[in-house]
């Protein structure tokens, strides 16, 4: 994961801490995982669109 390991992240998050202040630290956390499930579903549905296209297609148009 980036090279980052468990003291990496706990340095993260006391600057994290510091800036935000605790109560505004599970808000920001809960909209980040908002934003990265939104983030992944939107690149699924994307590749189901693609391979719905390429399913569409008329087999003659297929390349040989």
């Amino acid at each position: 994961m980036f090279g980052l390991g468990v003291p990496e992240l706990m340095v993260i998050l006391v600057i994290a801490l510091v800036i935000f202040g605790p109560s505004k630290l599970p808000q920001i956390g809960s909209g980040l995982g908002k934003a990265i499930r939104d983030f992944k579903k939107g690149v699924t549905e994307g590749n189901d669109d693609e391979t719905d296209k390429e399913a569409k297609k008329d087999p003659k148009d297929l390349p040989r």
